[in-house]
């Protein structure tokens, strides 16, 4: 397609992630659709990600209540810059996206001062599976896709959790459907574990350090600790009647991949991987 003359509308998804994708007259944008063989006739324009069924009671993201979120609740410092992306920043903030009712999860992504550097989104959702996940608990079963999508809503990664029952593990993919890895849950008792896998090799390790799995430590291959995830209380109100978690994520250091782009994968995944469905304080 030639695109500085195109007009918005759908069309087939450069970027290899799904049959359709919206072209907004200049630019791809995050919205994708499944064709009409699969999810029936796009729509004229493309809507949020989440449901119109969905009671959504966000309101614009707050730096300052983001900062303090880093600073006093996970009690990370203030540290260097990094490039303003998801895979070059220090500090990640993911914010679930609150919800009194949740049929598809969201998530914006920030950096320690609260600037929005990148979302995550569920995708591949039909009517039926989101009827299932409202009146019943059995979607947590069932496979999982997110998209990793940058400022511009351009995909970085995608997620996939295949179907469970005991165990879960994460499919890790670059946006044009390269395989990075897996997230492969070591065990169902106790404090629980993954393993970061990369060709068959095992390059990492995220260890929750509770049984409730709130707060992990990411390891590289030898054990050593590169990355902190902290789950951050946001008040007994939220937790108890939103489906909101709240993660803020340190980096040690420098990170060269596939350790790199599978230590963001986990602190992208981590709450979509254990799907816990009952909620609590301890």
């Amino acid at each position: 397609m030639t695109t500085a003359t195109t007009p918005p509308g759908w069309y087939p998804d450069p970027h290899g992630a799904a049959a359709l994708r919206w072209w907004d007259g200049s630019q791809w944008t995050g919205h994708t659709h499944a064709g009409q063989g699969a999810g029936g006739v796009p729509p004229q324009r493309p809507t949020q990600d989440g449901s119109p069924w969905e009671l959504a009671v966000d309101g614009p993201p707050d730096a300052e209540r983001i900062r303090r979120q880093v600073q006093q609740k996970a009690g990370v410092g203030p540290v260097a810059a990094g490039g303003g992306t998801l895979l070059s920043e220090p500090v990640l903030v993911v914010n679930q996206k609150t919800k009194l009712i949740e049929l598809a999860a969201e998530y914006a992504v920030f950096d320690q001062n609260g600037t929005q550097i990148g979302s995550v989104a569920e995708v591949g959702q039909g009517v039926l599976r989101k009827i299932l996940r409202f009146m019943t608990s059995w979607d947590q079963f069932l496979t999982h896709r997110l998209e990793v999508r940058d400022t511009a809503g351009q995909p970085v990664m995608l997620l996939t959790r295949p179907a469970k029952i005991f165990k879960s593990r994460v499919l890790v993919a670059r946006a044009d459907g390269t395989q990075v890895g897996e997230i492969v849950q070591q065990n169902m008792i106790g404090k629980i574990s993954f393993a970061l896998m990369s060709g068959g090799t095992q390059v990492g390790a995220i260890k929750a350090e509770n049984w409730r799995a709130w707060n992990f430590a990411i390891t590289d291959h030898t054990g050593t600790e590169v990355a902190r995830i902290t789950k951050t209380f946001e008040g007994l109100a939220r937790t108890l009647f939103t489906t909101a978690d709240n993660y803020v994520v340190q980096i040690h250091r420098p990170l060269a991949d596939p350790l790199l782009s599978m230590v963001v994968a986990s602190a992208l995944t981590v709450d979509t991987a254990l799907k816990q469905d009952s909620r609590g304080l301890g």
